[in-house]
């Protein structure tokens, strides 16, 4: 059965369905000894040779096992593939074995928190989706105490300094002494570096960040650099917990009661 070039790669695990069409658009895929570039081309892998860079994925797609991988991600790596500055990927913190995984989304090379790592496209485009609004849930140190305007712009939405507005968040502060305030924030959908650039727009700077949730799932002590691979049970409750039936995973949008921390 003919299916979405895009798709047959991010299945066999070589990338996402968004690098996926980049490595097509970039002319890294072909299908028969074919150079294809155009977007939403179909082959069937069971009739049709696809090679990503030169490599048949036939073999991968048919007996590709999905693992899926939660890390604790220190700060300091890059959740990037490569790197050609030569940064630490957080792939290095896994054993050689897992190295085919690809992160689900992106941390900052200055955040730190949970990660998903996978070989499964469609589990990765699932949790990337905006549509499926999928909670991840930040702890935020700042500089300083915005004030509760600012708070309230965060939560309605604000204007970044590219000129795109930021989609209502969940957003509770936590504590506050005399030099700085800590806050929880919710994302459904997220853009690169948003919760830095929010506190930028407002006029106070992060200080740390790091994610503590991702939907059900949470750090279950794991240390910095450690990681553990995910159950069925696992993977079914990230699809449950979506948006379209797990809008019980966001937290009330009213501020908690200030508790002061040291």
């Amino acid at each position: 059965m003919e299916q979405r070039l895009q798709k047959l790669i991010a299945s066999a695990g070589i990338a996402s369905r968004r690098h996926a069409e980049d490595l097509i658009a970039n002319g890294q895929v072909s299908v028969n000894g074919k150079v294809i570039i155009e977007l939403g081309s179909k082959a069937d892998p069971d009739r049709d040779h696809i090679k990503v860079r030169g490599r048949l994925i036939n073999p991968e797609l048919k007996r590709q096992e999905k693992v899926y991988l939660l890390l604790n991600k220190p700060k300091g790596y890059l959740t990037s593939m490569s790197d050609p500055e030569g940064r630490p990927l957080v792939r290095d913190l896994l054993p050689s074995a897992l190295n085919h995984l690809h992160p689900v989304g992106r941390l900052d090379f200055n955040t730190e928190g949970l990660l998903l790592l996978t070989n499964d496209g469609e589990f990765t485009n699932f949790i990337t989706s905006a549509r499926n609004g999928i909670a991840k849930v930040y702890e935020v140190k700042v500089k300083g105490e915005p004030s509760q305007s600012a708070v309230e712009r965060l939560r309605r939405g604000i204007k970044l300094d590219d000129g795109e507005r930021t989609a209502p968040i969940d957003i509770r502060q936590l504590g506050t002494t005399a030099t700085n305030s800590w806050f929880e924030v919710t994302l459904g959908q997220g853009r690169n570096r948003q919760i830095r650039r929010m506190f930028e727009a407002v006029g106070h700077s992060v200080l740390k960040l790091s994610r503590v949730r991702i939907g059900p799932l949470h750090n279950e002590r794991l240390k910095p650099g450690d990681w553990r691979l995910l159950t069925e049970t696992d993977v079914k409750r990230i699809y449950r917990s979506s948006a379209r039936g797990g809008a019980q995973q966001r937290r009330p949008q009213t501020p908690a009661k200030r508790r002061s921390r040291r």
